[in-house]
C-alpha cells in the first residue's frame, strides 16, 4: 500500500502554469523541511530537471503509454520512497492523453491510477464570472477524477481576484492560491521546449527559487497539504524496484549470427515488452562492467531508471560530457548516449575530435553502444555540415519540421538491446532529420503514424531516434550488460 500524500498538478490545456505551480510547489514545500519527490506524467525530459533542482532528488516520469498503466504506481512509490510528499506535474490539458488512444497516459489517467487529488491551475487572464463554468466542465467530466481545488494564474488585480472568487464560491471547488499576471518568472523556451538545466544551472536555480517564492506568497499551502494528505492509499502498488526487473526478466538469448530478413519484421511474432533482450538461459553478470553515459548540456535526456537498471544489472556507471572530456572513461565496456541538443553544441562536439575516435575505436572493437535521438545525430557522419564521430554511414541536419509523438514499434534485427520481433512503443522529439534514415540492418520498424524502417543496428551499436522507457523492458539492461567485457 503506497500512502504517500500526493498532489497532481493538472490544467485545462498547455501554457496555463503547470511547470511553474508544480515546481514552485516543490520548492517551497522542500524549503519548510519536507522531503519531497517530484514527479512528471508523460515523456518530457525538461521538467523534470526542474523538479530536481526545487527537491534534491531525481525527477521522475509517469508515462502510461510507453511504460503501461500497471507500471504506474510501482514507479511512482520507487520514487517517493521515504516521502513526506509527492507533486505530480500533468501533461497538456487534464484530460488529453496519447493520440488516438482515449484516456491513455492522461493526466486523468494517472490521477485516477494514483488515487490522487487534482489541482487545477487556470489561466484566468481573460475571463471572469466563465471560470466557475470551465472548472465546473473539468470536475464534472469524469467522477473518478478528484478535483480538490484550484490555483487561478495570471490575475490582472485585486477586483479581478474577487470576481473569479465569487464565481468559483458557486461552483464548490475552492481556491488554493492565485499568482498575479505581473512579475512571471521567465524560463527561456528553444525549439524544443524549456532550456535544460545543465544548460543554464546558475539561472534555473534562481528561476526555481523564484517559482518558490511566487508560490509560497500566492498560495495556501496548508491547505494544499491538507489535501495532499487526504489522498487514500494505493491498493497494491508495491515500489517498483530495478533490481527485482533485472532479475525477473531471466537472461538474454544468445545474439544470433545474422539479423531478422528486413522485409519480415514490421509483422513479425509479438514478443512482450518484458522479453526485451529475451528472457531464456541467461548467467548472472559480474559487477563492475563500466557503462560510460554521455551527460552534460548536450545530453540531458535520460530516464532516472536506466542507470539504476544498469546498474542492477552489473554495470558500473559513469557519466562524462562529450563537450570536455577528450577521453571516454578509463575501463569503458559499453556506452549509452541518450537525447538532448546536439546540433545547439555541434561546433564544440565537431571540434573535439580525440573523444570522437575514442568512440569510434570502441564501436571498432564491438562494445555495445545504445544512443537515442541525440545519439544517433553524435554516431553520423556528420551534422549540419560538420564532423562527428563517423560510425554511422549518414549525415544529420536540422529541419523546419516538428517530429513529435507516441510511436508504436518492433525490433528488426537482433541487437544489444533487443530480439528481433520485440514490439515497443516509444516516443519521438526533434527537429532533425537523418539521410539516410536506416541502415542494412535497421532498428525499428514503426506503425504509427505510417509504416516506416528507422535506425541501425551494426556492430555493437543499436542507434534510432525512438525514445524507450526501459522501465517497461528491464531485459535490455541486463542483454546490454551482457555484452560489456568485464
Amino acid at each position: 500500500m503506497v500512502s504517500v500524500p500526493r498532489l497532481v498538478i493538472a490544467a485545462p490545456a498547455s501554457g496555463s502554469g503547470k511547470t511553474t505551480v508544480a515546481t514552485g510547489l516543490m520548492a517551497a514545500f522542500a524549503g519548510r523541511g519536507l522531503a519531497v519527490s517530484g514527479h512528471k506524467v508523460g515523456p518530457d525530459y525538461i521538467d523534470p530537471g526542474y523538479h530536481a533542482l526545487a527537491t534534491g532528488r531525481p525527477g521522475r516520469n509517469l508515462d502510461a503509454y510507453m511504460c503501461g498503466p500497471e507500471l504506474i504506481a510501482p514507479l511512482f512509490a520507487h520514487g517517493a520512497q521515504g516521502c513526506d510528499l509527492a507533486v505530480v506535474e500533468g501533461v497538456m490539458g487534464l484530460y488529453d492523453g496519447a493520440s488516438g488512444h482515449g484516456e491513455l497516459a492522461s493526466t486523468a489517467q494517472v490521477a485516477t491510477l494514483l488515487r490522487a487529488p487534482v489541482v487545477l491551475v487556470v489561466d484566468a487572464s481573460s475571463q471572469s464570472r466563465s471560470v466557475a463554468a470551465l472548472v465546473h466542465g473539468f470536475a464534472s467530466w469524469d467522477t473518478q477524477v478528484r478535483i480538490g481545488g484550484v490555483i487561478l494564474n495570471k490575475v490582472g488585480s485585486d477586483r479581478h481576484e474577487a470576481l473569479l472568487r465569487e464565481a468559483l464560491d458557486e461552483s464548490g471547488v475552492p481556491v488554493l492560491g492565485v499568482l498575479r499576471r505581473a512579475g512571471q518568472v521567465a524560463v527561456p523556451s528553444r525549439h524544443l521546449g524549456l532550456v535544460p538545466v545543465a544548460e543554464r544551472r546558475s539561472d534555473a536555480v534562481a528561476a526555481v527559487a523564484a517559482m518558490g517564492d511566487r508560490v509560497r506568497a500566492g498560495c495556501d499551502l496548508e491547505a494544499l497539504l491538507a489535501l495532499a494528505r487526504s489522498a487514500p492509499p494505493v491498493p497494491g502498488a508495491g515500489a517498483w524496484s530495478a533490481a527485482e526487473a533485472v532479475g525477473a526478466c531471466g537472461g538474454p538469448v544468445p545474439l544470433p549470427a545474422r539479423s531478422r530478413n528486413l522485409g519480415s519484421a514490421p509483422d513479425a511474432a509479438p514478443q512482450t515488452p518484458e522479453g526485451l533482450g529475451g528472457a531464456e538461459g541467461l548467467e548472472s553478470t559480474p559487477e563492475g562492467r563500466k557503462v560510460a553515459v554521455a551527460s552534460g548540456p548536450a545530453f540531458t535526456f535520460s530516464y532516472a531508471e536506466h542507470s539504476e537498471l544498469l546498474a542492477a544489472a552489473g554495470a558500473t556507471v559513469v557519466p562524462f560530457d562529450p563537450l570536455r572530456d577528450e577521453a571516454l572513461p578509463e575501463g569503458t565496456a559499453g556506452l549509452v548516449v541518450g537525447g538532448g541538443f546536439p546540433e545547439v553544441y555541434a561546433p564544440e562536439l565537431s571540434a573535439n575530435e580525440p573523444l570522437r575516435k575514442a568512440v569510434a575505436e570502441l564501436v571498432a572493437s564491438g562494445a555495445p553502444v545504445a544512443a537515442e535521438c541525440a545519439g544517433l545525430l553524435y554516431l553520423a557522419r556528420s551534422l549540419d555540415g560538420l564532423p562527428m564521430c563517423g560510425v554511422l554511414d549518414a549525415e544529420a541536419r536540422m529541419s523546419e519540421r516538428l517530429t513529435l509523438g507516441y510511436r508504436d514499434a518492433v525490433a528488426l534485427s537482433d541487437s544489444v538491446l533487443a530480439v528481433a520481433g520485440t514490439r515497443m512503443r516509444g516516443h519521438e522529439f526533434h527537429r532533425t532529420v537523418l539521410e539516410p534514415g536506416a541502415g542494412d540492418a535497421p532498428a525499428w520498424g514503426v506503425h504509427q503514424p505510417e509504416r516506416r524502417v528507422e535506425g541501425f543496428v551494426q556492430q555493437g551499436v543499436h542507434a534510432s531516434y525512438l525514445h524507450v522507457h526501459w522501465a517497461s523492458a528491464p531485459g535490455a539492461a541486463r542483454r546490454f550488460v551482457e555484452r560489456c567485457k568485464g
